[in-house]
């Protein structure tokens, strides 16, 4: 796939060499030429001194045959717009546009823009590691009965199987992070210490589930 970037700064540039890695074809637009020596001289992509949400910067950047386009500058604004001009304009399916002030991101992601609230989510994570209890909603189905969510388990599970986990807490596990890898586990796997927990549960069910997950596992008769 071609994918255009807008923003050569930390995030784009990271996101653009990842991108090369995996095999893609990159085109970075930025309006200060400076920028471009984040990429490193290994980078094979397109370099383009431009404003982003420019016609011709877009064109000059190959937007008309690319799948996907990030709006990733320090501007709000200028990602904003620039993401609704691959969009409109120019019809990239795949678009995202990076926002700093999280009421605006809720107020673009109505307008279909797919927005990542860098603040909010920054301060999500950082709240999840100061405090990890309880559930953080990572996705919601659109009627809200079900959610996918990281739950917060206590030590007492550690060592215990997924199945235990799964039987006493009515969830399903979707997936767990394991020093920093998502992995996919099966019944018999058993958790460890600092293993996140992701789980697929009825909305309803979070507060019930939340208290199962920090209490531990029901104490077995003959002990």
């Amino acid at each position: 796939m071609h994918i255009v970037i807008m923003g050569c700064g930390r995030v784009g540039s990271a996101l653009a060499q990842t991108l090369e890695q995996q095999g893609h074809t990159v085109a970075v637009i930025d309006q200060d030429p400076t920028a471009f020596r984040r990429l490193g001289p290994g980078f094979g992509g397109r370099r383009v001194t431009g404003i982003g949400f420019d016609q011709d910067t877009l064109r000059e950047a190959g937007i008309e045959e690319a799948g996907a386009f990030a709006a990733v500058s320090s501007g709000d604004n200028s990602n904003i717009i620039s993401a609704r001009v691959a969009r409109e304009m120019f019809g990239v399916q795949n678009v995202a546009a990076r926002i700093y002030d999280p009421r605006r991101a809720e107020v673009y992601q109505r307008l279909g823009i797919p927005t990542v609230a860098t603040v909010r989510w920054t301060a999500d994570q950082m709240l999840r590691r100061l405090l990890p209890s309880g559930a953080e909603p990572l996705w919601r189905d659109p009627t809200g009965g079900v959610q996918l969510a990281e739950v917060h388990a206590s030590p007492k599970w550690v060592g215990h199987k997924i199945s235990r986990l799964q039987e006493e807490t009515g969830v399903r596990v979707a997936f767990l992070t394991r020093l920093g890898e998502a992995m996919l586990p099966s019944s018999q796997t058993v958790l460890q210490e600092g293993d996140l927990v992701h789980v697929m549960m009825r909305t309803d069910d979070v507060e019930k589930v939340e208290a199962t997950f920090a209490e531990g596992p029901e104490e077995e008769s003959g002990h």
